[in-house]
Order: structure tokens, then C-alpha cells, then sequence
């Protein structure tokens, strides 16, 4: 088995990896649920890699994610369900469908404005299709006002435009320092939580708290999953800061004490001020 630039050597080697005694033991174990999680993570490393402007990478990263489509289209074709060209004739019959404007045999041009609101348009038309596909024991009994929000989103993202949908019909605080509030009481009830040591009202109750959060962050304006983010990357250099200044001394983590930690995580929070200073009102984590 060689490398090639055809997709069709790319479906073979999944499809060598998930045969049976001559395949690969781990692949082999791995189901739809299993894999899911590596699906989103790849994902993930694709939108990092355009972040960092790194083409090379991002090269790399999108192999891999295309290698999660074609590990589930394999999955499927093994239950007989549809294959991996099956996958590819529905997403182009879609783009096709979606831009009469490029695609459709008659004459006819769409302004910039008009092109999404006919991209809505046909996904309605094509989700009202769908939904007639299904059996009737299968269609919802109510249609609620959120049925609309995609539930593969990452969390953050989907709590985000769970309480955007709400809020269009006036299910909202009207002031961020209201949501503020309501991060303190979800705190306070965590807090109780911990005295009662009450494992899944704890868990239970920090999702509340990140909803909560969640909710403060669309009122001033900030993408919780960029918020996050940016603090990640915040984190890691001050973490690093601290390995480079005990590494000078000669010392490694294992011999530091968290007091010693502390006091240059402060350092380097310090530093980060002086190089990038705050925003007038603003304070850092």
C-alpha cells in the first residue's frame, strides 16, 4: 500500500484497517460513538491551524479530518447503511440545490444580498423534507421555539444560540450586570453543593454556572469559544514562564512548592501587564 493523491487510496486503506483478523485490533473496536469525540477534536485543530496561519499544518489537519469522514462512511457501509460516495453525492446534490444562482440551467442572476436568503430558504425547504421523511412515531409532538438550534455544535457555541433564540422573544435580561448576578447565586449554590458532597448536583450545578457564564458573554459582545481560548493560550505562556524561571534556577515542578509557583505565575502575570496593558476597566485572569 503506497500513498496516492486518489481519495479511493484513502478508502482502501480504512477499509484494510477495518477488516477483520488482518485489520487493525484498535480500529476494529472503534463505533460511531467512539469515534465522534477524535471527529470534533480534528476539527478543532483545523480552525488552530488557520488561527496560527500555518498552511502547512493546516494541510496536515484537514487530511485528518477528512480521514474522520471516511472512517464513518466506512462504519456505515459495513452496516450496510450508505458508503463513502454516498456522502459525496449528497453534499454535492446540496451545494448544487443551494446555488441556483451559480448551478441553475436557466437565466437569471442573484445580488450578494439575496444569496442568503435563498440559502435559507432551500435549507428550510430541504429540513421540512426531511422532517416528512421520518416515521411518524419519530416527529416531534411539539415544535419548540429552540428545535432550530443544531445539537452537534460544541457546547459553548449551542448555549450561545440556545439563549440568542430565546432571547428573540424577550426571555432575556435586559442588563449584563443582572447576568452577573446570576453568576454569584449559581456560585453560592455550587458552594452548597460542595458541603453536601453530592457528586452529580455538582456537576449538575457547574453547568449552570458556565451557562450562566455563557449568557455574560453575549451581552458584551464576546464569543465565549474565542474568550476561552485566548485564555488557554494565556495560561499556557504563564505556565511556561513559570517552568523557564525554575529551570534557570535548576529546579524542575516536582520541587516546587505551589507557594513558589504562585509567586511566579504572579511574576508572569505581572510581566504580561507591563508588555499589554489592560483595557480601561478590564482586569486578567
Amino acid at each position: 500500500m503506497t500513498p496516492c493523491r486518489d481519495i479511493s487510496r484513502l478508502i482502501e486503506i480504512m477499509a484494510a484497517l477495518r477488516t477483520p483478523v488482518t485489520g487493525c485490533p484498535w480500529d476494529l473496536e472503534q463505533d460511531f460513538a467512539t469515534i465522534a469525540p477524535y471527529t470534533i477534536e480534528e476539527a478543532y485543530e483545523v480552525v488552530d491551524a488557520i488561527a496560527r496561519g500555518d498552511l502547512d499544518d493546516l494541510r496536515e489537519e484537514l487530511g485528518d479530518l477528512l480521514l474522520q469522514v471516511v472512517y464513518h462512511a466506512q462504519m456505515a457501509s459495513e452496516q450496510n447503511a450508505f458508503a463513502f460516495g454516498d456522502v459525496v453525492e449528497a453534499i454535492t446534490r446540496k451545494m448544487i440545490r443551494r446555488h441556483p444562482h451559480v448551478f441553475a440551467d436557466k437565466d437569471g442572476n442573484i445580488q450578494p444580498a439575496g444569496v442568503k436568503s435563498a440559502w435559507d430558504r432551500i435549507k428550510a425547504e430541504e429540513k421540512a423534507e426531511r422532517a416528512a421523511r421520518r416515521p411518524p412515531e419519530e416527529a416531534p409532538s411539539h415544535k419548540s421555539l429552540l428545535s432550530g438550534v443544531k445539537a452537534g455544535q460544541p457546547a459553548l457555541t449551542r448555549a450561545m444560540e440556545l439563549q440568542r433564540k430565546a432571547s428573540t422573544v424577550g426571555f432575556d435580561w435586559n442588563d449584563p450586570r443582572a447576568v452577573l448576578q446570576k453568576i454569584r447565586e449559581e456560585a453560592d449554590e455550587i458552594e452548597a453543593a460542595l458541603d453536601r458532597n453530592d457528586k452529580q448536583e455538582l456537576a449538575e450545578e457547574t453547568g449552570d454556572l458556565m451557562f450562566a457564564l455563557v449568557n455574560l458573554a453575549r451581552h458584551v459582545d464576546a464569543d465565549p469559544e474565542a474568550a476561552l481560548r485566548a485564555t488557554n493560550a494565556k495560561f499556557e505562556r504563564r505556565f511556561a514562564y513559570i517552568e523557564k524561571a525554575l529551570a534557570a534556577k535548576g529546579r524542575s515542578l516536582d520541587g516546587a512548592s505551589l507557594e513558589e509557583m504562585d509567586a511566579l505565575w504572579n511574576e508572569a502575570k505581572s510581566a504580561n501587564t507591563a508588555v499589554v496593558p489592560a483595557k480601561a476597566g478590564t482586569h486578567t485572569a
